[in-house]
């Protein structure tokens, strides 16, 4: 059965608003037939011009999902919006579980309200 569970230092500073919107789309979304997935929760613009994208990550397989050199692309249906290579050793994403994570794309700037769709491509098993 999929788990839902919080990095430490999230589950120390997220605030109950962010919370309860991450439980209620892993509520949704933590029954598929994808092994691994990437569900967009929100994104944002911060004071630096970066874009911040929120995903709740599923790992449905029996291996511990790692991020080492995992290219993460964000985008609409008909464009590519930001795209990076992440090296995120404190991003272990256990067998059968569900985790947040922003990922932060410098020098992107996002108009459109609308979320994009997370693709995430190159991630380690072990």
């Amino acid at each position: 059965m999929q788990k839902l569970q919080f990095e430490k230092k999230w589950d120390k500073t997220i605030s109950d608003q962010d919370r309860s919107k991450i439980e209620e789309v892993f509520d949704e979304t933590q029954e598929s037939d994808e092994e691994f997935e990437a569900v967009t929760v929100w994104h944002a613009n911060n004071h630096k011009g970066e874009l911040l994208v929120t995903a709740l990550i599923h790992n449905r397989s029996d291996q511990t999902v790692l991020f080492r050199d995992t290219d993460v692309i964000y985008k609409t249906l008909d464009e590519q919006i930001a795209e990076r290579t992440f090296d995120i050793p404190a991003l272990q994403i256990p067998p059968k579980t569900s985790m947040p994570w922003t990922f932060i794309f410098p020098d992107f700037t996002l108009e459109d309200s609308n979320l994009g769709l997370l693709k995430i491509t190159n991630y380690v098993k072990k």
